[in-house]
């Protein structure tokens, strides 16, 4: 069975403080992005996808909970059957000292329905807003008058919105001021904060002749297995006498399987 087949690496930026999880989280909107222009201009919807690299992230993180809300499965995790939850190996000691497990083989077959991207990020980048301000101990409306600051009107501005959070907040302003009067009133907010965000957004399909209701067969992996080494971090325990690197070596092995595939998830 000959096909093609989409690999991306990348190494995200370290998460220095807490202040760089939406510049983490952008990054990879980025690369999704490039991915789905790619996958869209060159007409490789069916085409399955590899994420590798070093994420500098667990699975606790918001990077990870991204890429997963992208149809995107940890390759290690699933040879091995733990679920989302399961925090049992390692895979890198960092500057710090500290153990963690950031290395990953994502895999996506074509096979999976996800949601539009652009969601799909603004709900983790409104998730990590809620996060940073539920850990200054704000609760829903105290965090709604911290990004109103010291305006009088019962809303927030998109200078105050900006102003609050110092990132580079355009799409997820868009997202946020449903009704494009230029001010976010409570109701509007409560949604950033339940981040429950519009589908009425400008996406582009997955693919240009997407079809509703038509069935297609597409090429697509399964993961048949994937170690760690040394095999001491699968237990979450990096070796002392390791010292070939800082970080563990993941191999997986996949297996090419057919599958059937509807129109509209490609």
């Amino acid at each position: 069975m000959q096909q093609e087949i989409l690999i991306v690496n990348t190494h995200l930026l370290f998460p220095h403080d807490s202040s760089l999880s939406i510049v983490r989280l952008h990054q990879v909107y980025k690369i999704l992005q490039y991915l789905e222009t790619y996958q869209r201009e060159n007409k490789l919807s069916q085409v399955p996808v590899m994420l590798c690299g070093d994420w500098n992230g667990s699975k606790r993180g918001h990077v990870y909970k991204f890429l997963r809300s992208q149809g995107f499965v940890s390759s290690y995790d699933i040879a091995h059957e733990y679920t989302d939850s399961d925090h049992k190996w390692v895979s890198h000691r960092n500057h710090r000292g500290n153990i963690c497990g950031v290395d990953f083989i994502w895999l996506r077959n074509p096979n999976k329905s996800i949601k539009p991207l652009k969601i799909s990020w603004a709900e983790a980048a409104f998730g990590i807003i809620k996060y940073q301000l539920q850990k200054a101990s704000l609760n829903e409306k105290d965090a709604f008058d911290f990004l109103r600051a010291d305006n009088n009107g019962n809303y927030i501005t998109y200078s105050d919105f900006c102003d609050a959070l110092k990132q580079e907040m355009k799409n997820l302003w868009v997202q946020a001021d449903v009704d494009g009067n230029g001010v976010l009133d409570y109701d509007e907010f409560k949604r950033i904060w339940y981040c429950t965000c519009s589908e009425n957004i400008d996406e582009d399909s997955n693919s240009e002749d997407s079809k509703e209701g038509i069935t297609k067969e597409a090429f697509g992996f399964a993961v048949k297995n994937a170690i760690l080494f040394p095999r001491e971090v699968e237990k979450g325990i990096w070796p002392e006498n390791y010292h070939l690197s800082d970080h563990a070596r993941l191999t997986a092995l996949f297996s090419p399987v057919r599958l059937r595939c509807s129109q509209k998830s490609l």
